[in-house]
């Protein structure tokens, strides 16, 4: 893949990693010796781009191994709270990050990405869904996210803005659980991101809405101030927040913030 050579060429202090099971293949080298780990707590919707990025990074640093553990944010900083050992949070919210920082456990987290919902359907479209007041027809079965995740908490505010009741036959505790719903064929419809209309290869369809614009999410990420492994944490949010690293988010439907 020639973005993640360019970009390995490029970084000085990272190494690779897979996606929440984080070890590299089993084809690769064996660690050298002095071997570390990092790892990154980070959304769901971020689980395609930062375990590219994660291979790029263990392969600037030969013997390092990035860990990931994707879920939803609001999930991720109550473990991290309750002591889960951890490098990097990469939240899809910040009243998420807020979680970790009022606690002391991180500071001065940059905002990265920003990402706005779509609603998603199944690639035929069977309920002929064309914008968001469709999803009030109770023979429309429509799935949402549970709004104490962000995924949630920007289809509540999408909704609001629209002065639209919405009466989901699911709730789902992140996004990539969502999406699966509409890829499933289990419901009509669903508010996702569009990262993950667009991670999902055609096998839904994205109709976007103009009141996504008004619950658009920044997506905080930092350091943990108990980090184990506190210098590769630093290189790892430096590759994220690095022109190479946008390069990759962009092209994944993140905006700049």
């Amino acid at each position: 893949m020639a973005l993640p050579v360019a970009l390995a060429l490029g970084l000085s202090g990272c190494g690779s990693g897979d996606p929440a099971t984080s070890s590299a293949s089993a084809s690769a080298p064996a660690p050298a010796a002095g071997a570390k780990e990092v790892t990154v707590f980070a959304a769901a919707s971020l689980t395609g781009t930062f375990t590219e990025l994660g291979k790029v990074f263990e392969g600037a640093h030969p013997g390092t191994t990035v860990k990931f553990n994707f879920g939803s944010s609001a999930t991720l900083a109550q473990q991290i709270t309750q002591g889960a050992p951890a490098d990097v949070f990469a939240a899809a919210s910040p009243a998420t990050m807020k979680t970790v920082t009022d606690a002391s456990l991180a500071s001065a987290p940059a905002t990265f990405v920003r990402n706005k919902l779509q609603i998603a359907v199944p690639a035929d479209n069977p309920a002929k869904v064309d914008e968001l007041k469709d999803l009030t027809d109770p023979k429309v079965k429509v799935a949402l996210c549970a709004e104490q995740v962000p995924c949630g908490a920007a289809a509540v505010k999408a909704l609001a803005a629209a002065g639209l009741k919405v009466t989901p036959v699911t709730l789902e505790q992140d996004v990539k659980a969502t999406l699966t719903k509409v890829e499933l064929g289990e419901v009509d419809a669903a508010l996702v991101y569009k990262t993950d209309v667009i991670a999902s290869a055609g096998k839904v369809q994205g109709i976007a809405f103009p009141e996504a614009d008004q619950a658009i999410n920044d997506y905080p990420i930092a350091t943990l101030a108990k980090a184990p492994a506190g210098d590769l944490a630093r290189q790892f949010v430096d590759l994220v927040l690095s022109q190479p690293g946008k390069d990759v988010l962009t092209k994944a439907g993140f905006e700049a913030p």
